[in-house]
């Protein structure tokens, strides 16, 4: 009696395993395609960073149909939002979340941008200052850094 409902809970554990393991391989394809446009349709722009914040996508000051596409599970989370001067016009830009903190407030920068999102940012003037890395709390109180292996 015990033996058929572990074999029943072990087959729908390995049916549900497989569905997520080609669930994830087309989700990992979509990103790939969507990676490659992206690539293609980069331009490199300098820009007058004016303010950048984290935002929830409907108070990001995006235009209407941008919010529109994006899924309603992610309407509420906070996003990258760069308002910059790109030439004459001031326009509100997402940027990807690795390189947020390297774009500088109230400086100019060499940007790529693929439509309205940032993908890579050089200073003009001078290199881009790295904010220091942060602390763990037991690097706080100790002062032990980890060495890196390798």
């Amino acid at each position: 009696m015990w033996a058929w409902i572990i074999l029943i809970v072990v087959v729908l554990l390995a049916v549900g395993l497989y569905f997520l393991y080609r669930y994830g391989t087309k989700l990992q394809r979509r990103q790939d395609e969507a990676q490659l446009q992206m690539k293609q349709m980069e331009q490199t722009t300098s820009m007058l960073v004016i303010d950048k914040k984290m935002l929830p996508m409907k108070d990001s000051g995006l235009p209407q149909m941008v919010i529109d596409q994006t899924p309603k599970y992610m309407r509420r989370s906070k996003v990258p939002i760069v308002k910059a001067k790109v030439g004459p016009r001031v326009m509100t830009l997402m940027c990807d979340p690795k390189i947020f903190d390297a774009i500088p407030v109230k400086k100019e920068v060499k940007a790529v941008v693929a439509g309205i999102y940032i993908t890579g940012v050089k200073g003009i003037r001078a290199s881009l200052e790295k904010k220091p890395e942060k602390k763990k709390w037991y690097q706080r109180f100790t002062g032990f850094k980890r060495q890196a292996k390798g």
